[in-house]
């Protein structure tokens, strides 16, 4: 996602005690469901030097539903307390497809994450939030102009210090060095789902 048709990402995550509870707090704020919980399998791609991470970059491939996208990070900044990065995204289909191009061009699988996402917004405005259930708990993000972002994490109970601006990624890098876990297969739930 971009915010109001701009290549620039804005965003943050807020880390929240469940699902139920980051649904109630959005609706509260007036936002509304615009797309279902899905879930999403995340594929990230890398040169085997590891190239792409060292630049701070990413290349993913997200499946989520019946549509697979490809997704192009530039290395983000951050200012204001917000994280700021350039995103360009690419419907592709089929998604097998895809990942032969990447290979051909010296691409390989790094890394596999997933969660189940729920979309909402505002009518009429220009930010969007998502509840994020992960294997490392439930996040809401919320992208969009800055503006938007510190309205609507006031209207959750949240400020700048609850604000995150670390990537999922490096985000269960630092539970699987905390708690004990290995990262090796990635941010994946376990086969009880």
């Amino acid at each position: 996602m971009t915010a109001a048709g701009t290549n620039l990402e804005t965003e943050i995550k807020l880390r929240m005690p469940d699902a139920a509870e980051a649904l109630a707090r959005l609706v509260r704020a007036g936002l509304r469901v615009t797309r279902a919980r899905t879930f999403e399998s995340n594929t990230v791609f890398d040169t085997p030097e590891s190239s792409v991470r060292a630049r701070r970059e990413l290349v993913r491939l997200r499946r989520s539903g019946e549509k697979t996208v490809l997704t192009f990070k530039g290395a983000p900044f951050y200012s204001g307390g917000l994280k700021h990065r350039e995103e360009i995204e690419v419907d592709v289909s089929p998604a097998e497809g895809m990942e032969t191009i990447l290979a051909r061009m010296g691409y390989t699988a790094a890394l596999r994450y997933e969660k189940f996402r729920t979309e909402l917004a505002r009518d009429g405005e220009p930010g969007v939030a998502t509840i994020d259930e992960t294997p490392m708990g439930v996040f809401v993000e919320l992208e969009g102009p800055a503006d938007w972002i510190g309205r609507t994490a006031a209207g959750l109970g949240s400020g700048p210090e609850d604000f995150i601006t670390q990537s999922y990624l490096s985000l269960w890098e630092d539970h699987c060095r905390t708690s004990g876990r290995g990262s090796s297969q990635g941010m994946v739930f376990g086969p009880e789902l």
